[in-house]
C-alpha cells in the first residue's frame, strides 16, 4: 500500500497527506492554511505564491526531493514574463504535489496579515545618535589656497562643529562638488561617528538646509517573528512599526532544527541567510511606504537577535552553535556597512550596529533586554523573562546578574498547535471558561467584544474566527485547569468526567471544543491533548531555566518578575502562574515590559553612549548553560505538572483554587466504573 505524499505548511505547521497531482492551493484550503487566491486558481492574480523547500528536514522527519512539486508550467512562465516572480517562488494553483514537501506561505500570500505584537513601548531616551545632521558654511576655493573641496568641508566641520577628522567614500565624494556649488557653499551633511572614536564618516550631503529628515531602524530579529521600528533620529519618535514571520521557519521552527538543516544540507546556511535578508529588505520597504519617506533617508539599522539568528544574518554557518561548547564566531558588538548584509532598501552608505552577545546561546536580544530593563541597577531581585521560540532569562540585582537561554519552541507563538496561527485579525487571543457550565467565551484580534456579547457576530464578520494565537492558547489551557477540564498532569477529561459535551473523544485521548464554526463554513477550533503537551513542554523549559538561575543565585523566591516580549503585554500574570510558566510571586509583582529587546535596540539606535554601556555590561553577566546542567532536567520534569509537581505556589493559592481532579483511569472504563478493558 502506497502512502500519499506528506505536505507540511509553514509557518502554520499544518500538515496532511494528499494524492499525487493535488494542487498546492487545494491542499492549503483543505487544511485551513491561510493562502490567498482571488482568481479561482487560474494563475491570474498571483496571490497564491508559495516557496517550496528542498533537502533533509530531520525536525519534520521528511526528505524533500527536487521533484517534490510538478515542473514549472506555461502559466507560471507567462506570469513570470509579465510581472516577475521572486526566485524560488511558485504559484500554488499551478504547482501540484508529487512527493513529500515543505511549503512556506510568505506574508504577502496570507489573507490575514500579521498584527505586530512586539509594538514599540513609550520610552524617554536621551538623544545622541551615531548619525546626525550638520549644517556648514564652506569656504569657496581660492587660487592662492589650492586645497580640495573635501579638505575645506573638513575644516569647516572642525571650526564650526569641533569635528576633528572626516572620511568619505567614492560614492559620496562624487556628489560633493556639484552639491557644494548648488548650495552656494552652504550644505547639510549626514555624519556617522562610531562610539569607539575615530574619524567621522560622510554618509550624504545636500545643498543648503536639509529638512527632509534622518531616520534609523531598530530591528528585533526573532526566530519566528521579525519586528522593526522606523525611528526619527532627530527626536527618537517611532514613526511606524511593522513585522513579518521569519521566512527561515520553513527550514525549521526552532533554532536547533535550523542548525540541523545547515548541517545536513550543503549551502543550507546560505539559503537561510538569503531568505532573512530578502525579508528585511521587504520589511524596510513596507515601513518607508507606510511612513511616506524616502528609503535613502535611512542611515542606520540596529539589530538584536539570538546567536543563531546573529550568525545567519551575518552569513556565518551556525554549525558550531549546535554542539558543545556552543562557540560563537564572535560575541562582540559589530559595526559594518549595510551593503555587507545585502540590505539594499536604505541609503547605500547606511551603517549597521549589532549589539554584543552574552554567550553561546544568550544573544544580542538578551543584551538588549539588559540595556532596557537594567537588572544590574535593581535593588530588589528581579527575574526578567523574554518569552519567544528561544526564551532569554535574566536574574539579578546590583550585586550580580545571571543569564540563560531556554529552548521553549514555537508553541507560545501559535505554532505546533492544532488550530494555532500567528497573531492576525480573527485569531482568538483571550479566553475565559465558566467553571460551572464549562462553556467558554473569548475575544479575537480585531474585535473588542467577547464572543457572548450582543453584536459579536456582526462585529467579527469581517475577519471571522480563524484560529488561536499564542496568548489565546496559554489562557485556554490555564482556564481549562481552573475549570476542572484538565488535571494536574495535563490530561483532558472525558465528557463523563468533566460533565460537558465539549470534551470530545479524539483517538485514545480527548479534546475540548472552544469554537465550532463548521455550520457556517468556518473552522472547528479545539484544544487537543497534543496542544496541551506542546504547551507543557514549552512552559516546563521556561520554568526550569528560571529555577536554574535561582539555584545558582541561592534563592527560592524572587522579588518581582518582568515579562518581556509579545507575551509581556498580552498574557495575564494569573494565567501564566496557573500554567506554572513563572515562579510563584504576588501577582502585583508580575509586570510587563512590552518588547524590551526592541526597546533596547531603539536605545542603542538613538544613543551611542548606551552602546559602550552594554558592551561593558555583558562582560559582567554570568552565563548559565542549561544544556549541560543536570538540574535543568530535574526542574523540567517537575515543571511538567500544571502548575508544578512539588512547588506549592502559595501566592497563587490565595487567588485561585485549582480543582483536585485526576483523569488518568489507568485502564478503567470511561464511565469511571472501574471495569478494566479486556485484553485482546
Amino acid at each position: 500500500m502506497t502512502t500519499d505524499p506528506l505536505v507540511i505548511f509553514t509557518p502554520s505547521g499544518k500538515r496532511g497527506h494528499f494524492p499525487v497531482g493535488t494542487p498546492v492551493l487545494t491542499a492549503a484550503r483543505q487544511l485551513g492554511v491561510d493562502l490567498d487566491s482571488v482568481c479561482g486558481g487560474r494563475g491570474i492574480c498571483s496571490k497564491c505564491q508559495i516557496t517550496p523547500s528542498y533537502g533533509e528536514f530531520p525536525k519534520h522527519g521528511v526528505s524533500v526531493a527536487p521533484n517534490a512539486l510538478s515542473d514549472w508550467n506555461s502559466v507560471e512562465q507567462r506570469y513570470q514574463d509579465k510581472r516577475g516572480l521572486t526566485p524560488g517562488r511558485r504559484l500554488g494553483c499551478q504547482a501540484t504535489i508529487q512527493g513529500d514537501v515543505i511549503i512556506d506561505v510568505p506574508p504577502e500570500s496570507q489573507v490575514h496579515r500579521q498584527v505586530i505584537r512586539k509594538a514599540a513601548s513609550a520610552r524617554a531616551i536621551t538623544m545622541d545618535p551615531a548619525t546626525r545632521l550638520y549644517f556648514v558654511e564652506v569656504q569657496e576655493p581660492d587660487m592662492d589656497e589650492p586645497t580640495g573641496d573635501l579638505e575645506r568641508l573638513s575644516r569647516a566641520l572642525r571650526e564650526q562643529w569641533q569635528i576633528e577628522s572626516l572620511r568619505a567614500d567614492l560614492s559620496v565624494l562624487s556628489k560633493l562638488q556639484p552639491t557644494l556649488r548648488k548650495g552656494n557653499w552652504q550644505v547639510t551633511v549626514a555624519l556617522y561617528r562610531d562610539h569607539h572614536g575615530g574619524p567621522a564618516r560622510l554618509l550624504d550631503i545636500w545643498p543648503g538646509l536639509h529638512e527632509g529628515g534622518l531616520y534609523g531602524l531598530a530591528i528585533d530579529l526573532g526566530s519566528t517573528t521579525i519586528a522593526a521600528h522606523l525611528c526619527d533620529l532627530n527626536d527618537g519618535r517611532v514613526l511606524t512599526s511593522a513585522g513579518v514571520m521569519n521566512p527561515q521557519i520553513r527550514f525549521g521552527e526552532d533554532l536547533m532544527s535550523r542548525v540541523s538543516y545547515a548541517m545536513m544540507n550543503p549551502g543550507g546556511d546560505r539559503e537561510m541567510t538569503a531568505a532573512v535578508r530578502t525579508a528585511l529588505n521587504g520589511l524596510t520597504q513596507s515601513l518607508t511606504t507606510e511612513a511616506g519617506i524616502d528609503p535613502a533617508l535611512i542611515f542606520e539599522a540596529v539589530f538584536v537577535c539570538n546567536p543563531v539568528m546573529h550568525h545567519l544574518l551575518l552569513g556565518i554557518d551556525p554549525v558550531e552553535l549546535g554542539q558543545a561548547p556552543f562557540a560563537l564566531a564572535t560575541s562582540d558588538s559589530m559595526s559594518l556597512p549595510a551593503t555587507q548584509l545585502d540590505l539594499t532598501t536604505l541609503n547605500p552608505r547606511a551603517h549597521v550596529y549589532i549589539l554584543p552577545c552574552i554567550a553561546g546561546h544568550v544573544g544580542a536580544d538578551a543584551a538588549a533586554v539588559a540595556l532596557s530593563e537594567e537588572p544590574n541597577k535593581s535593588k530588589d531581585l528581579v527575574l526578567i523573562i523574554d518569552v519567544g521560540t528561544n526564551a532569554e532569562i535574566l536574574l539579578g540585582n546590583t550585586s550580580r546578574v545571571l543569564a540563560c537561554s531556554s529552548p521553549t519552541g514555537p508553541a507560545f507563538e501559535g505554532a505546533q498547535i492544532s488550530s494555532g496561527q500567528r497573531a492576525a485579525p480573527g485569531a482568538i487571543e483571550r479566553v475565559e471558561i465558566d467553571p460551572v457550565t464549562k462553556d467558554p467565551r473569548f475575544t479575537i484580534i480585531g474585535c473588542d467584544l467577547w464572543s457572548n456579547d450582543p453584536g459579536f457576530a456582526e462585529a467579527s464578520a469581517a475577519t471571522g474566527i480563524t484560529g488561536i494565537c499564542g496568548s489565546g492558547i496559554i489562557e485556554a489551557v490555564a482556564e481549562m485547569r481552573i475549570a476542572g477540564l484538565l488535571d494536574p498532569s495535563g490530561l483532558i477529561g472525558s465528557a463523563t468526567q468533566t460533565g460537558t459535551r465539549r470534551s470530545v473523544p479524539q483517538g485514545r485521548t480527548h479534546a475540548y471544543t472552544l469554537w465550532d464554526g463548521t455550520a457556517s463554513g468556518g473552522p472547528l477550533i479545539t484544544i487537543t491533548q497534543g496542544d496541551i503537551r506542546a504547551i507543557q513542554l514549552a512552559k516546563s523549559a521556561l520554568y526550569a531555566g528560571a529555577r536554574l538561575l535561582m539555584d545558582e543565585m541561592g534563592v527560592d523566591k524572587v522579588d518581582r518578575v518582568v515579562l518581556a516580549g509579545a507575551f509581556g503585554a498580552h498574557i495575564s500574570p494569573k494565567h501564566a502562574m496557573v500554567l506554572g510558566m513563572i515562579p510563584d510571586v504576588p501577582l502585583d509583582k508580575v509586570l510587563s515590559a512590552g518588547n524590551a529587546a526592541g526597546t533596547g535596540a531603539r536605545i542603542a539606535l538613538c544613543n551611542i553612549a548606551s552602546r559602550a554601556e552594554i558592551e561593558q555590561t555583558v562582560h559582567q553577566i554570568t552565563k548559565v548553560e542549561t544544556a549541560i546542567e543536570p538540574r535543568f532536567q530535574e526542574h523540567f520534569v517537575a515543571a511538567n505538572a500544571i502548575p508544578h509537581a512539588t512547588e506549592p505556589f502559595p501566592e497563587l493559592a490565595q487567588i485561585v483554587t485549582l480543582p483536585d481532579v485526576s483523569f488518568n483511569t489507568k485502564g478503567e472504563a470511561e464511565d469511571g466504573s472501574g471495569r478494566r478493558r479486556r485484553r485482546r
